[in-house]
């Protein structure tokens, strides 16, 4: 039961790194799942409840930035009220209508649309699309090297 249970917290740990880039699965989350799937299979040995418990919290911390950066980098690239409304409408839409790129695609376009609306001209919503879309390349390299990382770890105390 012990192979079977580190096996399965392997493949977990690997779609974790997966659902980084993947919107449609939430890639932390699962990588720490695979860290508690071999704790638990080892007899809670291989890492310490106060290590754990920080895992937890950066993984729902990462998790959160990975919608907030992106509209953070529309304001940083001078969205207003409404082309971060939209990012953020654009966000949720597109992961559930078009998965798996609609985040992306739902980001941009509803920055893009939401500045529209505040009546800015084309050029300047069109930066606001770009923040968008580079904050979502922040957050997805955020989220890679959170995975990462613990498929490095959990990898570690596999032997």
């Amino acid at each position: 039961m012990t192979i079977i249970l580190i096996i399965l917290g392997l493949f977990l740990a690997l779609c974790g790194v997966i659902g980084c880039i993947l919107p449609v699965i939430p890639g932390p989350p699962i990588s720490f799942l695979a860290l508690i799937i071999l704790s638990y299979a080892k007899n809670w040995e291989p890492f310490s409840s106060t290590f754990l418990i920080v895992m937890a919290g950066i993984t729902i911390l990462v998790t959160i930035l990975d919608y907030v950066i992106p509209a953070g980098g529309a304001k940083k690239y001078g969205a207003s009220k409404w082309g971060v409304i939209g990012a953020m409408a654009g966000i949720l839409i597109g992961v559930f209508m078009f998965p798996p790129w609609g985040m992306v695609v739902g980001a941009f376009t509803g920055a893009f649309a939401g500045e529209l609306l505040a009546r800015k001209d084309g050029a300047k919503a069109l930066q606001a699309g770009l923040g968008v879309f580079i904050g979502i390349m922040v957050g997805t390299g955020l989220k890679l090297a959170f995975s990462g990382t613990i498929l490095f770890f959990y990898i570690k105390e596999i032997f």
